[in-house]
């Protein structure tokens, strides 16, 4: 047991140091957090061995988590602030959740996919224990903590539902997500709320696959 623990360890400090730090992500929470949350604790033990891969993770009924290099840079393109409030949809297993209470953030993760539920539910009691876990349909959003100031879509999307969008603080929101466009390509952007209206900025092309739930939904406003 004391052999797995070091091999995952190591695993962690190799994936921050070549898959992270190479791809200009600099905040150190997001490093620290990287490298101290078991990865692998968030995957059904038949798929730990992907846990550290440089690839998103296929979890069953067409979700995944996210590719590490991906997060992170969605994550350092959000500036985090300290207490800010955040909600992540799609949360999966937890793991993205965990990464952004380790920064310091006040976290909700809203799942629908009842197997998902119960890993997250498992793991982020010991892991992450300030994160809460809600389940409702992820179109839908989580309107009882609502406003966040920042909402994570724990994958891609055709487009950003209009629910999440009205959910994100009109001054200090922010929407992060990967907009999917075919098969293969995906765009990761950042959309915030300005004086002047809705700004998205595409920030980097990415392989990230959509979640089915949040496919063909109504476009956003703020």
């Amino acid at each position: 047991m004391a052999m797995q623990a070091d091999h995952f360890a190591d695993a962690r400090n190799r994936m921050v140091d070549s898959q992270i730090r190479p791809n200009r992500v600099s905040d150190p929470r997001i490093l620290s957090a990287m490298r101290r949350l078991p990865r692998e604790r968030f995957l059904p033990a038949h798929l730990w061995a992907l846990a550290y891969a440089d690839e998103d993770v296929p979890l069953g009924s067409g979700r995944f988590m996210m590719e590490p290099m991906v997060l992170a840079r969605l994550l350092q393109a959000a500036v985090l602030r300290e207490n800010e409030r955040v909600l992540v949809v799609g949360a999966g297993t937890g793991y993205s959740a965990a990464v952004l209470a380790a920064c310091g953030c006040r976290v909700t993760a809203l799942e629908q996919d009842t197997p998902l539920l119960a890993i997250a539910r498992g793991v982020l009691t010991t892991e992450a224990p300030t994160v809460t876990l809600v389940a409702g349909p992820l179109a839908d959003g989580w309107a009882a903590n609502a406003p966040y100031d920042l909402i994570l879509i724990d994958g891609a999307v055709s487009r950003i539902p209009s629910a999440l969008a009205n959910q994100a603080h009109p001054e200090s929101g922010r929407i992060l997500t990967a907009i999917f466009h075919d098969s293969h390509v995906a765009q990761a952007v950042i959309a915030e709320a300005t004086p002047s209206g809705t700004s998205i900025s595409p920030l980097f092309d990415c392989a990230t696959p959509p979640i089915p739930a949040l496919l063909n939904q109504a476009v956003f406003s703020f």
